[in-house]
């Protein structure tokens, strides 16, 4: 089992900056892929970024490629997502995910586990 737990959410003007952070707990965080989703309110859960075992390879979703950024820290068990000139559809419910996959994964179900989200909004 692993455990996820995101933060760093909030309310950012349109162009501003937000960094998550997703602590993980459990078995080796450095076993698994760490992916972000979000979801707004009425949408699917869209894939946004992720990042490979080592750190190494990371894949993003059209949407925010050049935007976003992410990268982790096995050492200390977290995996981040720095956002940067964020715009209004970009406010969602933010979720780390873990998944077991050697392969990209970009899928929802292709990921094991999950954090609870948080909430990213931005205002114009």
């Amino acid at each position: 089992q692993v455990q996820l737990v995101e933060s760093g959410g909030g309310l950012v003007q349109a162009g501003g900056s937000l960094r998550l952070s997703c602590a993980a707990s459990g078995r080796t965080f450095s076993s698994y892929s760490m992916g972000w989703f979000r979801q707004a309110p009425g949408k699917e859960r869209e894939f946004v970024a992720a990042i490979a075992r080592n750190g190494a390879d990371r894949w993003y979703g059209d949407s925010v490629k050049g935007r976003f950024t992410t990268s982790r820290d096995n050492a200390k068990n977290t995996v981040y997502l720095q956002m940067n000139n964020l715009k209004l559809e970009d406010t969602a419910v933010y979720y780390c995910a873990a998944s077991q996959r050697l392969t990209r994964a970009a899928r929802r179900n292709e990921y094991d586990y999950w954090g609870q989200g948080t909430q990213v909004t931005v205002s114009s």
